[in-house]
């Protein structure tokens, strides 16, 4: 399906030339008017006026003979990618001749693909379970756990795809391109296929709660946008806007408890607390937490023990025999290309399962963890710059690192056994979420740094491929999980998860967004909308929240047949309009 949409895409894209430049941070607003007017490249006459206001003088490089890219992308600093392991474009125009250019970009396209399925793998087995594990032990209730630490596993892709694309002022736009566009996608496509495949009724509060926490965080950015700007208090405001949506969401599910044993008498001690809130994140956390392992079915019945290699080994088979052999083609297909990412992480990433008797305890891999993961937290953050520093110019920092991770194992390995976990197995857990969250920011950086590669090449803007590619991406698999959970007879648990998710993406991706800017030295961070594209996202999907708001209650809560299709046509409509904008077939006044 990926495959699919990712090269009608860009079929679409080959057709157009029109580039909007969406936001442009302050650190590069008033350079780029004059910047290149007299830049010269080696052989060549001067480059007079080809920037014109824009934030990033790499897009002009398509504008420029074969021979003159190479030359131009090494001596401008926009075009080397300052967070990402590759310079995607040193690497094209330098690598790779004129007529191989389309083979660079199917590469570009496969690569995303599986950063996009590297993104999902370890958000969903690596990163979800050990937030899961660490909830249980702080012993937090169900609703709590699925506002805060279940919501940040959900939405870890789009969250860090968010920051990363902010950490950069030439491709901020991809970040509001894809928190908005998500938004659209979820609320109108992936909620019309739940209510298409199972008609229901809706929990009214919960969904009014949602939508109206949701419209603030949407009036609240396109405040901003409107502004050209965000000071440190609005940063905070969003971190704060959703602490009170937790706020809420706590004290709803109590008023509800505390009325329902009102009325049927003192709820049973074994039952949890607040697990059956009016709201549905009791219902979303098993739809959250995905178990460990694809295994377990055919654990033998009869215990025996193994020795420590045979346990090691077995940690990292990748799917049992009899399993392959009952799936279908497409399922192996995937599987081979996902075998080499699982065990790549199996290998740099503990995970605890405390639903498991023995907490997934593994001696001799995670004693292997401790060498590998703290050497993946120092070669990944900051694209490894610290890792590779060396001390007093003799000795690197990465070395340094695996002889105290060897250090660590070998006191793990000697005083530990293969059968028992020893009483502190729940730190593996805090060491599973940092290595798993800088997996997947590492990912997150290069698939923006691909994106913006691709919108150089075709002259597509960063918001088009925001509220495209990476919303596509990062939202396609909720679009089947929810529509799945829907069709087995969940249609409540889908919406919730339809709705809480996107509430979190928006406040915590811009608000982490722009306090990193901050952190980085910005007393401000600015946004200078320059198209029609950006108030037309903005605009649609203030509107189809409205418009859900006021239909949904008419219609007494009950999302039919019709409406699904109402919401998937708006979709078409608004995509439609989109591209066209994009294209410079619609335009309006000066935009």
């Amino acid at each position: 399906m990926k495959h699919l949409i990712l090269t009608s895409f860009l079929a679409v894209a080959l057709c157009g030339s029109h580039h909007v430049a969406c936001l442009e941070s302050s650190q590069w607003g008033g350079t780029s008017q004059h910047l290149w007017n007299n830049v010269s490249v080696i052989g060549t006459q001067p480059l007079l006026g080809i920037v014109k206001g824009t934030a990033d003088e790499c897009d002009v490089v398509m504008n420029l003979s074969a021979n003159q890219r190479c030359e131009f992308v090494k001596s401008t600093p926009d075009c080397s990618q300052e967070d990402g392991f590759i310079n995607y474009p040193r690497f094209t125009f330098c690598q790779f001749s004129p007529r191989l250019l389309p083979l660079a970009i199917t590469i570009y396209a496969v690569w995303l693909l599986f950063l996009f399925l590297a993104l999902g793998l370890a958000a969903s087995k690596f990163f979800c379970p050990n937030l899961s594990a660490i909830s249980s032990t702080l012993r937090l209730t169900h609703n709590v756990a699925g506002v805060t630490f279940l919501a940040l596993g959900n939405g870890a892709p789009d969250v860090f795809s968010a920051m990363a694309a902010f950490s950069r002022p030439q491709t901020a736009g991809l970040a509001i391109g894809a928190l908005f566009g998500a938004g659209i996608f979820v609320t109108t496509v992936v909620a019309g296929c739940v209510a298409l495949v199972k008609p229901f009724t809706v929990a009214s509060r919960p969904f009014l709660r949602d939508m109206i926490f949701y419209m603030a965080a949407v009036f609240w950015t396109f405040t901003i946008l409107f502004k050209g700007h965000i000071y440190l208090a609005e940063a905070l405001g969003y971190i704060c806007l959703y602490m009170v949506y937790v706020a809420t969401v706590l004290i709803s599910a109590y008023i509800y408890n505390y009325r329902k044993r009102s009325i049927n008498g003192p709820t049973p001690s074994h039952t949890p607390d607040l697990l059956t809130g009016d709201d549905d994140y009791a219902e979303s956390l098993n739809k959250s937490i995905q178990t460990y392992g694809d295994d377990e079915e055919y654990q033998p019945m009869l215990p025996h023990t193994l020795s420590t290699s045979q346990i090691f080994l077995g940690s990292l088979k990748p799917v049992d025999s009899r399993k392959w052999r009952r799936k279908s083609w497409a399922w192996r297909l995937l599987k081979v290309v996902k075998i080499p990412l699982e065990v790549l992480l199996l290998l740099t990433v503990p995970v605890v399962d405390p639903d498991k008797e023995d907490h997934n305890w593994n001696r001799p891999l995670n004693s292997l963890h401790l060498i590998t993961g703290p050497l993946v937290c120092i070669l990944t953050f900051n694209s490894g710059k610290y890792g590779m520093y060396h001390i007093q110019g003799e000795f690197p920092v990465w070395a340094l690192v695996v002889l105290l991770g060897v250090f660590l194992a070998a006191i793990v390995f000697c005083s530990t056994t293969n059968e028992q976990p020893p009483p502190y197995h729940f730190l593996f857990s805090l060491l599973g979420f940092v290595v798993s969250a800088l997996w997947i920011n590492t990912a997150a950086s290069e698939v923006v740094s691909v994106l913006h590669m691709l919108g150089i090449v075709f002259s597509l803007s960063n918001t088009v491929l925001g509220l495209t590619l990476l919303a596509w991406g990062n939202s396609i698999g909720d679009l089947f999980s929810d529509t799945l959970i829907a069709r087995q007879g969940y249609p409540r648990m889908a919406i919730s998860a339809c709705f809480g998710g996107i509430i979190f993406n928006m406040l915590f991706g811009v608000g982490l967004g722009c306090l990193l800017q901050m952190f980085g030295g910005h007393h401000e961070v600015k946004f200078e909308p320059e198209g029609l594209l950006c108030w037309i996202l903005s605009g649609a999907l203030g509107l189809s929240l409205v418009l859900s708001f006021v239909l949904v209650p008419l219609q007494c809560f009950h999302l039919s047949r019709a409406y699904a299709v109402f919401l998937i046509v708006f979709y078409c409509v608004f995509l439609l309009v989109a591209l066209l904008t994009e294209f410079g077939k619609i335009h309006f006044g000066g935009l």
